[in-house]
Protein backbone atom coordinates (compact mmCIF):
# COMPACT_ATOMS: atom_id res chain seq x y z
CA UNK A 1 0.00 0.00 0.00
CA UNK A 2 1.37 3.40 -0.93
CA UNK A 3 0.12 5.55 1.88
CA UNK A 4 2.84 8.14 1.97
CA UNK A 5 2.35 11.08 1.45
CA UNK A 6 -0.92 10.41 3.14
CA UNK A 7 -2.96 11.55 0.22
CA UNK A 8 -6.19 12.16 2.10
CA UNK A 9 -9.14 13.40 0.08
CA UNK A 10 -10.52 16.67 1.39
CA UNK A 11 -12.89 16.21 4.31
CA UNK A 12 -16.14 18.15 4.34
CA UNK A 13 -16.79 20.60 7.14
CA UNK A 14 -16.31 19.26 10.66
CA UNK A 15 -19.92 20.21 11.28
CA UNK A 16 -20.97 17.08 9.46
CA UNK A 17 -19.07 15.01 11.97
CA UNK A 18 -20.89 16.77 14.77
CA UNK A 19 -24.09 15.22 13.44
CA UNK A 20 -22.86 11.97 14.92
CA UNK A 21 -23.83 13.30 18.33
CA UNK A 22 -27.44 13.49 17.15
CA UNK A 23 -27.48 10.33 15.02
CA UNK A 24 -28.93 7.13 16.40
CA UNK A 25 -28.14 3.59 15.38
CA UNK A 26 -25.23 2.22 13.43
CA UNK A 27 -24.42 -0.15 10.64
CA UNK A 28 -24.43 -2.92 13.23
CA UNK A 29 -27.22 -1.89 15.57
CA UNK A 30 -29.09 -5.20 15.15
CA UNK A 31 -26.10 -7.41 14.39
CA UNK A 32 -26.51 -9.86 17.28
CA UNK A 33 -28.05 -13.11 16.14
CA UNK A 34 -28.01 -16.56 17.67
CA UNK A 35 -25.76 -15.38 20.45
CA UNK A 36 -23.14 -14.12 17.97
CA UNK A 37 -22.35 -10.41 17.64
CA UNK A 38 -20.95 -9.06 14.37
CA UNK A 39 -18.50 -6.18 14.67
CA UNK A 40 -17.73 -4.14 11.58
CA UNK A 41 -14.14 -2.90 11.25
CA UNK A 42 -13.06 -0.31 8.68
CA UNK A 43 -9.36 -0.14 7.80
CA UNK A 44 -7.04 1.69 5.40
CA UNK A 45 -3.71 0.21 6.46
CA UNK A 46 -4.38 -3.46 5.67
CA UNK A 47 -5.27 -3.15 2.00
CA UNK A 48 -3.93 -4.29 -0.32
CA UNK A 49 -0.68 -5.77 1.02
CA UNK A 50 -1.72 -7.00 4.47
CA UNK A 51 -5.23 -8.37 4.12
CA UNK A 52 -3.98 -11.92 4.72
CA UNK A 53 -2.20 -10.78 7.86
CA UNK A 54 -5.39 -9.13 9.10
CA UNK A 55 -7.33 -12.29 8.25
CA UNK A 56 -4.92 -14.31 10.40
CA UNK A 57 -5.44 -11.94 13.34
CA UNK A 58 -9.21 -11.99 12.79
CA UNK A 59 -9.33 -15.81 12.66
CA UNK A 60 -7.31 -16.13 15.87
CA UNK A 61 -9.58 -13.63 17.62
CA UNK A 62 -12.77 -15.37 16.50
CA UNK A 63 -11.40 -18.72 17.68
CA UNK A 64 -10.79 -17.25 21.12
CA UNK A 65 -14.09 -15.32 21.07
CA UNK A 66 -16.61 -17.57 19.25
CA UNK A 67 -19.46 -15.25 20.21
CA UNK A 68 -18.00 -12.38 18.16
CA UNK A 69 -17.52 -12.23 14.39
CA UNK A 70 -15.51 -9.52 12.65
CA UNK A 71 -16.57 -8.14 9.29
CA UNK A 72 -13.69 -6.28 7.67
CA UNK A 73 -14.26 -3.35 5.34
CA UNK A 74 -11.42 -1.61 3.50
CA UNK A 75 -10.98 1.75 1.82
CA UNK A 76 -7.99 3.38 0.16
CA UNK A 77 -6.51 6.14 2.29
CA UNK A 78 -7.38 8.81 -0.26
CA UNK A 79 -11.08 7.89 0.04
CA UNK A 80 -11.12 6.61 3.61
CA UNK A 81 -12.07 9.68 5.61
CA UNK A 82 -14.71 10.81 3.16
CA UNK A 83 -16.34 7.39 3.45
CA UNK A 84 -15.99 7.31 7.23
CA UNK A 85 -17.34 10.79 7.70
CA UNK A 86 -20.32 10.11 5.47
CA UNK A 87 -21.20 6.98 7.43
CA UNK A 88 -20.92 8.78 10.77
CA UNK A 89 -23.08 11.67 9.59
CA UNK A 90 -25.64 9.22 8.20
CA UNK A 91 -25.80 7.14 11.37
CA UNK A 92 -24.33 4.05 9.69
CA UNK A 93 -20.81 4.11 11.10
CA UNK A 94 -18.88 0.86 11.48
CA UNK A 95 -18.45 -0.27 15.08
CA UNK A 96 -14.68 0.10 14.91
CA UNK A 97 -12.32 1.91 12.60
CA UNK A 98 -8.78 3.15 12.14
CA UNK A 99 -7.72 6.75 12.63
CA UNK A 100 -4.34 8.21 11.94
CA UNK A 101 -2.96 10.52 14.60
CA UNK A 102 -3.48 13.61 12.46
CA UNK A 103 -7.24 13.09 12.13
CA UNK A 104 -7.86 11.68 15.61
CA UNK A 105 -8.37 15.08 17.23
CA UNK A 106 -11.11 16.08 14.78
CA UNK A 107 -13.14 12.93 15.37
CA UNK A 108 -12.68 12.97 19.13
CA UNK A 109 -13.68 16.62 19.38
CA UNK A 110 -16.78 16.02 17.24
CA UNK A 111 -18.10 13.38 19.65
CA UNK A 112 -17.75 10.60 17.09
CA UNK A 113 -15.70 8.28 19.32
CA UNK A 114 -16.72 6.26 22.36
CA UNK A 115 -14.96 6.74 25.68
CA UNK A 116 -13.19 3.41 26.14
CA UNK A 117 -13.08 3.48 29.95
CA UNK A 118 -16.26 1.44 30.41
CA UNK A 119 -15.56 -1.24 27.78
CA UNK A 120 -11.96 -1.53 29.01
CA UNK A 121 -13.15 -2.15 32.56
CA UNK A 122 -15.46 -4.90 31.27
CA UNK A 123 -12.67 -6.70 29.37
CA UNK A 124 -10.73 -8.88 31.82
CA UNK A 125 -7.94 -9.42 29.27
CA UNK A 126 -7.13 -5.70 28.93
CA UNK A 127 -3.56 -4.95 30.01
CA UNK A 128 -2.67 -1.36 29.14
CA UNK A 129 0.91 -1.90 30.32
CA UNK A 130 1.58 -3.92 27.15
CA UNK A 131 1.43 -0.70 25.12
CA UNK A 132 3.85 2.20 25.40
CA UNK A 133 2.38 4.82 27.72
CA UNK A 134 3.33 7.63 25.33
CA UNK A 135 1.42 5.89 22.55
CA UNK A 136 -1.66 5.51 24.74
CA UNK A 137 -1.45 9.18 25.73
CA UNK A 138 -1.35 10.23 22.07
CA UNK A 139 -4.90 8.93 21.65
CA UNK A 140 -6.35 10.61 24.71
CA UNK A 141 -8.46 13.73 24.67
CA UNK A 142 -9.39 15.68 27.80
CA UNK A 143 -8.06 12.82 29.90
CA UNK A 144 -10.22 10.18 28.22
CA UNK A 145 -8.98 7.26 26.10
CA UNK A 146 -10.82 7.56 22.80
CA UNK A 147 -8.66 5.16 20.77
CA UNK A 148 -5.99 2.51 21.26
CA UNK A 149 -2.61 2.94 19.58
CA UNK A 150 -2.37 0.34 16.84
CA UNK A 151 0.89 0.91 15.01
CA UNK A 152 3.70 3.26 14.16
CA UNK A 153 5.82 3.73 11.09
CA UNK A 154 8.70 5.94 10.07
CA UNK A 155 9.69 7.55 6.80
CA UNK A 156 13.16 6.68 5.56
CA UNK A 157 15.17 7.13 2.38
CA UNK A 158 14.83 3.99 0.24
CA UNK A 159 17.46 3.61 -2.47
CA UNK A 160 18.16 1.39 -5.49
CA UNK A 161 21.70 0.04 -5.05
CA UNK A 162 21.91 -1.08 -8.67
CA UNK A 163 21.38 2.44 -10.00
CA UNK A 164 23.97 3.82 -7.57
CA UNK A 165 26.46 1.17 -8.65
CA UNK A 166 25.86 1.82 -12.35
CA UNK A 167 26.39 5.56 -11.91
CA UNK A 168 29.40 5.14 -9.64
CA UNK A 169 27.71 7.09 -6.85
CA UNK A 170 28.37 6.29 -3.19
CA UNK A 171 25.40 4.96 -1.24
CA UNK A 172 23.58 7.34 1.13
CA UNK A 173 24.72 7.41 4.76
CA UNK A 174 23.15 8.60 8.00
CA UNK A 175 25.44 11.65 7.84
CA UNK A 176 24.06 12.94 4.55
CA UNK A 177 22.54 16.41 4.32
CA UNK A 178 20.17 17.82 1.73
CA UNK A 179 23.10 18.99 -0.38
CA UNK A 180 24.46 15.43 -0.53
CA UNK A 181 21.12 14.07 -1.66
CA UNK A 182 20.77 16.75 -4.31
CA UNK A 183 24.25 16.12 -5.72
CA UNK A 184 23.63 12.38 -5.91
CA UNK A 185 20.15 12.81 -7.41
CA UNK A 186 21.52 14.99 -10.20
CA UNK A 187 24.14 12.38 -11.11
CA UNK A 188 21.59 9.58 -11.01
CA UNK A 189 18.94 11.28 -13.14
CA UNK A 190 18.86 10.24 -16.81
CA UNK A 191 15.67 11.57 -18.34
CA UNK A 192 16.53 10.02 -21.69
CA UNK A 193 16.23 6.60 -20.09
CA UNK A 194 13.33 7.62 -17.88
CA UNK A 195 15.47 7.26 -14.76
CA UNK A 196 15.07 9.74 -11.91
CA UNK A 197 17.36 10.36 -8.99
CA UNK A 198 14.79 11.27 -6.38
CA UNK A 199 11.12 11.25 -5.44
CA UNK A 200 9.67 13.29 -2.59
CA UNK A 201 6.04 14.43 -2.78
CA UNK A 202 5.38 18.16 -2.63
CA UNK A 203 2.82 17.96 0.15
CA UNK A 204 2.02 19.05 3.68
CA UNK A 205 3.41 15.86 5.20
CA UNK A 206 6.79 16.39 3.59
CA UNK A 207 6.75 20.13 4.24
CA UNK A 208 6.23 20.16 8.02
CA UNK A 209 9.04 17.63 8.34
CA UNK A 210 11.33 19.61 6.04
CA UNK A 211 10.70 22.76 8.09
CA UNK A 212 12.02 20.86 11.11
CA UNK A 213 15.00 19.59 9.11
CA UNK A 214 15.81 23.20 8.23
CA UNK A 215 15.73 24.14 11.93
CA UNK A 216 12.36 25.88 11.93
CA UNK A 217 8.93 25.28 13.42
CA UNK A 218 5.60 24.83 11.67
CA UNK A 219 3.57 26.46 14.46
CA UNK A 220 4.46 28.74 17.35
CA UNK A 221 5.23 27.13 20.71
CA UNK A 222 1.74 27.93 22.01
CA UNK A 223 0.13 26.52 18.86
CA UNK A 224 -1.75 29.74 18.12
CA UNK A 225 0.16 30.96 15.09
CA UNK A 226 1.53 29.47 11.88
CA UNK A 227 5.28 30.10 11.60
CA UNK A 228 6.13 28.06 8.51
CA UNK A 229 6.58 31.24 6.46
CA UNK A 230 9.91 31.84 8.21
CA UNK A 231 13.30 31.71 6.47
CA UNK A 232 13.49 28.03 7.44
CA UNK A 233 10.06 27.42 5.95
CA UNK A 234 11.09 29.09 2.72
CA UNK A 235 14.19 26.88 2.61
CA UNK A 236 12.04 23.79 3.17
CA UNK A 237 9.64 24.76 0.40
CA UNK A 238 12.53 25.42 -1.99
CA UNK A 239 13.93 21.99 -1.16
CA UNK A 240 10.67 20.34 -2.16
CA UNK A 241 9.59 22.37 -5.18
CA UNK A 242 13.09 22.28 -6.65
CA UNK A 243 12.79 18.54 -7.36
CA UNK A 244 9.83 18.18 -9.79
CA UNK A 245 11.01 18.46 -13.37
CA UNK A 246 14.63 18.27 -12.26
CA UNK A 247 15.51 15.11 -10.37
CA UNK A 248 11.97 13.70 -10.25
CA UNK A 249 8.99 13.73 -12.65
CA UNK A 250 6.93 16.90 -12.85
CA UNK A 251 3.79 17.24 -10.76
CA UNK A 252 1.77 17.08 -13.98
CA UNK A 253 3.42 13.78 -14.92
CA UNK A 254 2.69 12.37 -11.49
CA UNK A 255 -0.86 13.72 -11.55
CA UNK A 256 -3.35 11.57 -9.70
CA UNK A 257 -1.88 8.28 -10.87
CA UNK A 258 -2.25 5.76 -8.04
CA UNK A 259 1.06 4.39 -6.73
CA UNK A 260 3.06 6.33 -9.33
CA UNK A 261 6.12 6.42 -7.08
CA UNK A 262 5.80 2.77 -6.05
CA UNK A 263 5.63 1.61 -9.64
CA UNK A 264 8.53 3.85 -10.64
CA UNK A 265 10.76 2.39 -7.94
CA UNK A 266 9.70 -1.21 -8.61
CA UNK A 267 10.48 -0.78 -12.29
CA UNK A 268 14.08 0.13 -11.45
CA UNK A 269 13.69 3.71 -12.70
CA UNK A 270 13.98 5.53 -9.37
CA UNK A 271 17.20 5.84 -7.38
CA UNK A 272 15.99 7.43 -4.11
CA UNK A 273 12.54 7.41 -2.62
CA UNK A 274 11.22 9.12 0.51
CA UNK A 275 8.73 6.60 1.87
CA UNK A 276 7.92 4.46 4.87
CA UNK A 277 8.70 1.07 6.29
CA UNK A 278 5.20 -0.09 5.31
CA UNK A 279 6.62 -0.49 1.80
CA UNK A 280 9.19 -3.13 2.74
CA UNK A 281 7.06 -6.20 2.19
CA UNK A 282 5.91 -4.98 -1.22
CA UNK A 283 9.55 -4.55 -2.29
CA UNK A 284 10.94 -7.87 -1.08
CA UNK A 285 10.85 -9.48 -4.53
CA UNK A 286 12.07 -6.63 -6.76
CA UNK A 287 14.86 -7.83 -9.11
CA UNK A 288 17.55 -5.48 -7.78
CA UNK A 289 19.29 -4.72 -4.52
CA UNK A 290 17.94 -1.96 -2.32
CA UNK A 291 18.39 -0.62 1.18
CA UNK A 292 17.32 2.23 3.44
CA UNK A 293 18.88 4.97 5.54
CA UNK A 294 17.59 7.68 7.88
CA UNK A 295 16.47 10.66 5.81
CA UNK A 296 18.99 13.47 5.34
CA UNK A 297 18.34 16.79 7.03
CA UNK A 298 19.59 20.31 6.41
CA UNK A 299 20.69 21.89 9.70
CA UNK A 300 19.43 18.85 11.63
CA UNK A 301 17.86 15.44 11.16
CA UNK A 302 14.12 15.13 11.73
CA UNK A 303 12.11 12.08 10.70
CA UNK A 304 8.38 11.77 10.21
CA UNK A 305 6.78 9.21 12.50
CA UNK A 306 3.18 8.23 11.82
CA UNK A 307 0.87 6.68 14.39
CA UNK A 308 -2.40 4.89 13.78
CA UNK A 309 -5.05 4.20 16.37
CA UNK A 310 -8.27 2.21 16.40
CA UNK A 311 -11.50 3.53 17.88
CA UNK A 312 -15.02 2.44 18.77
CA UNK A 313 -17.81 4.46 17.22
CA UNK A 314 -19.96 6.43 19.64
CA UNK A 315 -22.90 5.05 17.62
CA UNK A 316 -22.05 1.37 18.13
CA UNK A 317 -24.55 -0.74 20.00
CA UNK A 318 -21.85 -3.28 20.85
CA UNK A 319 -19.11 -1.30 22.53
CA UNK A 320 -17.89 -4.09 24.80
CA UNK A 321 -17.50 -6.56 21.94
CA UNK A 322 -15.95 -3.85 19.78
CA UNK A 323 -13.37 -3.08 22.47
CA UNK A 324 -12.48 -6.77 22.81
CA UNK A 325 -11.63 -6.81 19.11
CA UNK A 326 -9.50 -3.67 19.32
CA UNK A 327 -7.73 -4.94 22.44
CA UNK A 328 -6.79 -8.13 20.59
CA UNK A 329 -5.86 -6.24 17.42
CA UNK A 330 -3.41 -4.02 19.29
CA UNK A 331 -1.92 -6.19 22.03
CA UNK A 332 -2.20 -9.90 21.19
CA UNK A 333 0.81 -12.08 20.42
CA UNK A 334 -0.85 -13.02 17.12
CA UNK A 335 -1.02 -9.37 16.06
CA UNK A 336 2.59 -8.71 17.02
CA UNK A 337 3.73 -11.85 15.19
CA UNK A 338 1.78 -11.00 12.03
CA UNK A 339 3.02 -7.43 11.92
CA UNK A 340 6.68 -8.30 12.43
CA UNK A 341 6.78 -11.26 10.05
CA UNK A 342 5.12 -9.33 7.23
CA UNK A 343 6.96 -6.01 7.73
CA UNK A 344 3.64 -4.30 8.38
CA UNK A 345 3.62 -1.16 10.49
CA UNK A 346 4.93 -1.94 13.96
CA UNK A 347 2.95 -2.22 17.20
CA UNK A 348 3.89 0.42 19.82
CA UNK A 349 4.83 -2.02 22.58
CA UNK A 350 6.18 -0.97 25.96
CA UNK A 351 8.72 -3.80 25.74
CA UNK A 352 10.76 -2.94 22.64
CA UNK A 353 12.63 -6.25 22.85
CA UNK A 354 9.51 -7.93 21.47
CA UNK A 355 10.21 -6.15 18.18
CA UNK A 356 13.75 -7.49 17.92
CA UNK A 357 12.85 -10.09 15.30
CA UNK A 358 11.88 -7.29 12.94
CA UNK A 359 15.51 -6.27 12.50
CA UNK A 360 16.50 -9.78 11.40
CA UNK A 361 14.25 -9.82 8.35
CA UNK A 362 15.96 -9.05 5.02
CA UNK A 363 15.68 -7.01 2.87
CA UNK A 364 16.42 -4.28 3.67
CA UNK A 365 19.68 -4.92 5.46
CA UNK A 366 19.59 -1.64 7.40
CA UNK A 367 16.21 -2.01 9.12
CA UNK A 368 17.83 -0.35 12.10
CA UNK A 369 17.18 2.94 10.26
CA UNK A 370 13.47 2.54 11.10
CA UNK A 371 14.33 2.52 14.80
CA UNK A 372 17.02 5.20 14.48
CA UNK A 373 14.47 7.53 12.92
CA UNK A 374 12.54 7.46 16.19
CA UNK A 375 15.43 9.21 17.93
CA UNK A 376 14.97 12.54 16.18
CA UNK A 377 11.35 12.94 15.26
CA UNK A 378 9.42 15.71 13.56
CA UNK A 379 6.04 15.49 15.24
CA UNK A 380 3.08 16.23 13.05
CA UNK A 381 1.23 19.43 13.99
CA UNK A 382 -2.26 18.42 15.06
CA UNK A 383 -5.14 20.90 15.29
CA UNK A 384 -8.90 20.61 15.45
CA UNK A 385 -9.27 21.64 11.80
CA UNK A 386 -6.55 19.30 10.63
CA UNK A 387 -7.69 18.62 7.10
CA UNK A 388 -8.39 22.28 6.34
CA UNK A 389 -4.85 23.11 7.46
CA UNK A 390 -3.36 20.41 5.26
CA UNK A 391 -5.40 21.54 2.27
CA UNK A 392 -4.21 25.14 2.67
CA UNK A 393 -0.56 24.09 2.78
CA UNK A 394 -0.89 21.62 -0.09
CA UNK A 395 -2.47 24.32 -2.26
CA UNK A 396 0.27 26.81 -1.39
CA UNK A 397 3.03 24.36 -2.26
CA UNK A 398 1.38 23.50 -5.57
CA UNK A 399 1.09 27.20 -6.42
CA UNK A 400 4.74 27.79 -5.51
CA UNK A 401 5.81 24.81 -7.60
CA UNK A 402 3.89 26.38 -10.48
CA UNK A 403 5.89 29.59 -10.24
CA UNK A 404 3.98 31.74 -7.74
CA UNK A 405 6.05 34.00 -5.48
CA UNK A 406 7.20 31.67 -2.72
CA UNK A 407 7.37 34.09 0.21
CA UNK A 408 4.00 35.67 -0.56
CA UNK A 409 2.40 32.28 -1.08
CA UNK A 410 3.67 31.02 2.28
CA UNK A 411 2.69 34.28 3.98
CA UNK A 412 -0.87 33.98 2.67
CA UNK A 413 -1.07 30.33 3.69
CA UNK A 414 0.30 31.09 7.17
CA UNK A 415 -2.33 33.80 7.62
CA UNK A 416 -5.10 31.36 6.65
CA UNK A 417 -3.80 28.64 8.96
CA UNK A 418 -3.47 31.10 11.85
CA UNK A 419 -7.12 32.03 11.35
CA UNK A 420 -8.04 28.35 11.70
CA UNK A 421 -6.29 28.19 15.05
CA UNK A 422 -8.29 30.96 16.70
Amino acid sequence: MSRHPRRAAALALAALLALAGCSKGSATKDSSEGGVTTIHYLTFSAAPDHLKDLDDIKAAFEKTNPDIKIQVQTAAYKDYFTQLQTSIAGGTAPDTFELDYGNFVTYAQAGSLADLAGPAANDKTWQPSVLASSALDAFKRDGKQYALPESFSTVVLIYNKALFDAAGVTYPTKDWKWSDETAAAQKLTDKGKGVYGDFQPVTYNEFYKSVSQAGGSFLSADGKKATFNSAEGVAAAKWLIGKPGSTMPTLTEVGGTPDFDTNLFKSGKLAMWHNGNWQFDALKDVPFGWDVVVEPGDTQRASAVFQNGVAVSAQSGHKDAAFKWLNYLTTSEQSVKSRISSSWELPPLADASKLSGYLDIKPPANRQAVMDALGKQSLQPVVAKQQQMQDIVDKALTQAAGGADLQKTLDDAAQQVTALLS
